[in-house]
């Protein structure tokens, strides 16, 4: 591996991940960096990896720069490249041009294919991770995205932000962006606000549902089947049972003293099963398996001719209700 130092390009960078947040930032800062060396709309292409070949990609590479010490080629979709076309970049990448930077953009390139090995020959910061981050860790960030716009947020309009606007960091920096121009005073924005300013463009996620089935939560099963027009019933079906079965493991693993190794035992992180205690304790064992019996009886009503929503909502129904 070479070695570089911390002010100098390398000849190729690979933006990996997909958070376009993080994409649009370090691509800014990268032709920053190469147009001070030089105009940079005579010194760059662009090619989109779904479509270009190779070989125009490496004769771009190949091209000395115009007045300048360097020249940019950008490659979006990356990962999207044929595997011919691939090859030709990792030839390239062994005896790179010294006044070319490349800079593939990709959503995820696995580290075993030889693209990905051989941007990683070029030095440790030859790789930039851009990877999403969890749900459970944007609130932080969004309240962070928040003060470069001038505004402060409480922690639960940030989780109202993303509940209405989805986990997409671009489209949260540019709501937030609408947010900080339309706020008055000192006060952190709260919930009511951003609900009064903010529209739903993000449809729920499956998992939030099945988090307010385990919930007994009737409303908000309800309100999130509202919002989830391209779910499959069947498919939600098939996520319930399985909560549903957390869930008895739970209460078995409870009833042992045993339920702080309840991660363990169902081989998720501490973090996915945090609730499901507290959740099996609101059913009764009896509950949990006639669950499960009506689950059963549910897919062969959806299989059988019944409408599959219908069945599946009157299920939903029964689960949930109390006493």
């Amino acid at each position: 591996m070479t070695t570089e130092k911390k002010d100098v390009l390398l000849p190729a960078y690979l933006v990996n991940g997909e958070d376009e947040l993080k994409r649009e930032a370090v691509l800014k800062r990268l032709k920053a960096r190469i147009a001070k060396l030089g105009d940079l709309s005579f010194n760059s292409d662009t090619f989109d990896g779904e479509r270009a070949t190779g070989a125009d990609i490496v004769a771009a590479c190949n091209t000395m720069p115009f007045a300048s010490e360097a020249r940019l080629v950008l490659v979006t979709s990356a990962d999207k490249l044929k595997k011919a076309d691939a090859e030709a970049l990792v030839a390239y990448l062994a005896s790179p041009f010294a006044s070319t930077v490349l800079a593939l953009v990709t959503d995820k390139l696995a580290k075993n294919t030889r693209l990905y090995k051989a941007m990683a020959a070029l030095g440790k910061t030859a790789i930039i991770d851009c990877a999403p981050l969890k749900r459970y860790e944007l609130p932080k960030t969004v309240r962070s995205l928040a003060v470069g716009h001038g505004v402060t947020i409480t922690e639960g309009a940030a989780n109202k932000l993303i509940e209405l606007v989805g986990e997409n960091t671009v489209h949260l920096d540019s709501e937030l962006k609408k947010i900080a121009l339309s706020h008055r005073g000192n006060d952190a924005v709260n919930e009511h606000e951003i609900a009064s300013l903010v529209s739903r463009t993000a449809e729920i996620k499956p998992w939030e549902f099945v988090d307010a089935f385990a919930a007994r939560n009737q409303k908000k099963c309800i309100m999130c089947l509202q919002r989830m027009e391209s779910a499959s019933p069947h498919a939600l079906l098939a996520m319930c049972v399985t909560r549903l079965r957390e869930l008895i493991c739970a209460r078995s693993l409870e009833a042992r003293g045993a339920e702080r190794s309840l991660a363990a035992t169902l081989k998720m992180p501490d973090w996915r099963v945090k609730n499901h205690v507290a959740w099996a304790r609101s059913y009764t064992a009896e509950e949990l398996r006639g669950a499960l019996i009506g689950a059963r009886d549910t897919e062969r009503a959806m299989k059988s001719g019944t409408d599959p929503n219908d069945a599946f909502l009157d299920w939903v129904l029964a689960v949930t209700r109390r006493g």
